[in-house]
């Protein structure tokens, strides 16, 4: 998309900033939530934002310049791993793209980076400093000879790929080391970029061990909530028995099997039920089990809701819930935490430092604690209130998007005036 000369002249003080994000779901999996928040409040500190991303595209907000960089969409929710029609391939990438998939890798991270390099290759003068936000592909380092760039990387995904294989039966664990290949191409660009932007001590550990970033080009910068839509509803009764959770329903690194379990024996005992926000996949592994648990009149999944509904969903639940085996950071925990809804979390990742002693912890894949802990809060309405009341001083205290934009401001001028004295 070219954007009029007037919309990103150069004004003192104003950056020019190109943001890429290979795919940029708006509701789920963190990469597009974190653009749109993080894009308003550039744009709020006065900064000009332009984001290219594959599709599925972000909802980003006013003043904020939407570039797409198309790809086949080859994992589209309606119709993934599809074959398209030979009209549809458009150059060598396409072609790259399809034939990563049909040797069962993921070939996102990669081909978005080569278009996202082509792209900005034309848009020479156009912008001042460019964050990638965790695509980490080899065009990435393209792009790098033509401009500062920032990395950003929530949690190195090998992470992902270790609990996944953990979980996998032994028979699917050779396609899924093939699919999560693109994870050798982020561990050899990683280390090129500096300096990189993560949201949690947890992360910057796992960074610098799998990816073998050194800690002093890391920049640690948690992540913000919108308090727009995450804040306490007074007026609202809270739904009795309720409970929510936020996660990736199919995703065995959320944890959400462990969360029905442990609901299904609290379910024997107490009138409770489960709203999880997610889709899971029809006659997955996920709704497999809530029938083999007998769980269908006691859990709900929703998904496509407004933030506005979400945070109304949150903080008229009683619980909430973030059963994940792994978090590099966990937007869903603050967003709980800011509607005052009482949090239990996995004591694992970066969860322990982002909740602090403002959440219940419990050990990760353990339904038998998780059930416990549950009945213990149902039962008492003063240990519900207390917790809740101190998560949201938490979030209150320490996790804003105006902060993080802020701070991020300060990671660009590094990568640029590193650039000016010649030190990459």
């Amino acid at each position: 998309m070219e954007v009029p000369d007037d919309q990103r002249e150069r004004e003192p003080g104003r950056l020019r900033v190109a943001l890429l994000s290979y795919r940029s779901k708006p509701t789920c999996g963190g990469q597009g939530v974190y653009l749109r928040h993080l894009s308003r409040e550039l744009v709020a500190l006065g900064h000009y934002v332009e984001v290219f991303s594959g599709p599925p595209y972000p909802e980003l907000d006013e003043g904020v310049v939407l570039t797409k960089v198309p790809s086949l969409d080859l994992y589209r929710d309606e119709d993934p791993f599809r074959t398209p029609a030979r009209d549809e391939y458009r150059d060598w990438i396409d072609v790259l793209e399809v034939a990563t998939m049909w040797t069962a890798g993921f070939p996102e991270p990669l081909t978005f980076s080569l278009r996202a390099l082509r792209e900005l290759k034309k848009r020479r003068g156009d912008f001042d400093v460019v964050q990638d936000n965790q695509t980490l592909g080899y065009g990435v380092l393209g792009i790098q000879k033509l401009f500062p760039v920032v990395g950003t990387i929530h949690h190195p995904i090998s992470v992902d790929r270790r609990i996944e294989l953990e979980a996998a039966p032994l028979r699917k664990q050779l396609s899924m080391r093939r699919w999560y290949g693109f994870v050798r191409m982020q561990s050899i660009v990683a280390p090129r970029l500096k300096p990189i932007l993560t949201v949690s001590e947890s992360s910057l550990a796992d960074i610098h061990r799998d990816f073998n970033v050194p800690q002093s080009s890391m920049r640690l910068i948690p992540l913000g909530v919108d308090t727009r839509y995450f804040h306490p509803r007074p007026h609202l009764p809270r739904r009795k028995g309720s409970i929510v959770a936020v996660a990736s329903a199919d995703s065995p690194m959320k944890g959400v099997a462990t969360l029905l379990r442990a609901v299904a024996k609290l379910a024997t005992e107490r009138d409770v039920n489960l709203t999880v926000v997610s889709r899971p996949t029809p006659g997955g592994p996920t709704e497999k089990l809530v029938q083999e648990l007998a769980l269908g009149d006691r859990v709900r999944f929703v998904h496509g809701i407004s933030d506005d509904e979400l945070g109304e969903l949150i903080a008229t639940s009683e619980i909430s819930v973030v059963p994940s085996l792994y978090e590099g950071f966990s937007l869903p925990a603050v967003e709980h935490m800011a509607c005052a809804t009482p949090l239990v979390a996995s004591r694992t990742g970066a969860l322990p430092e982002v909740v602090g002693d403002a959440a219940v912890q419990v050990a990760p894949g353990d339904p038998e604690e998780l059930a416990a802990v549950l009945r213990r809060l149902h039962d008492s309405p003063q240990e519900r209130e207390r917790i809740g009341r101190a998560g949201y001083d938490r979030v209150m205290e320490r996790y804003t998007w105006h902060v993080v934009a802020k701070r991020t401001v300060e990671a660009y001028h590094e990568a640029i005036e590193a650039r000016r004295k010649g030190e990459r």
